[in-house]
């Protein structure tokens, strides 16, 4: 069976909200890195799909403000956070600032992006106020980039 990264991180040592890298790894000279980036504590909070669903339209569009190699932003199955990959051996400071930037615009963020039946999968589960609320959340806890330091 394969190993996979996430599986082995000990969920009880980290404290949200947090950026680190996931993983790196680099095939026939092209590098990307996976980023976990957490927003509430795990086994702690969950954030609700509608407002996950809306961060992560959000973060798709204004994280590529600040950033022009990400490849692809996901929300996590257990709905903790997102995970982003990225081309490149990238620093963790930049996506701090990035995603701490991003989460600027959220809070006073009016118009959702890519919302109706054609653009998105599954359109009528979006919470604007819960993204809102969650980005707020966020912002007040600070974003660590070390995963392990309590605050």
């Amino acid at each position: 069976m394969a190993e996979v990264e996430s599986f082995k991180l000990d969920h009880t040592k980290v404290y949200a909200p947090y950026v680190r890298v996931a993983g790196r790894d680099e095939r026939d000279g092209v590098a990307i890195t996976k980023f976990d980036l957490r927003f509430v504590q795990p086994n702690g909070d969950t954030i609700p799909t509608g407002a996950l669903h809306t961060l992560e339209h959000l973060l798709a569009t204004y994280m590529r403000d600040d950033m022009d190699n990400i490849i692809d932003i996901s929300p996590m199955g257990c709905r903790t956070g997102f995970y982003m990959i990225v081309w490149g051996d990238q620093a963790v400071e930049p996506v701090v600032k990035a995603l701490h930037n991003s989460l600027e615009k959220i809070v006073t963020t009016t118009v959702v992006p890519a919302t109706t039946d054609i653009e998105c999968g599954n359109y009528r589960d979006h919470s604007l106020f819960g993204a809102i609320e969650y980005a707020k959340q966020v912002l007040a806890n600070g974003i660590s980039d070390d995963p392990f330091q309590k605050r």
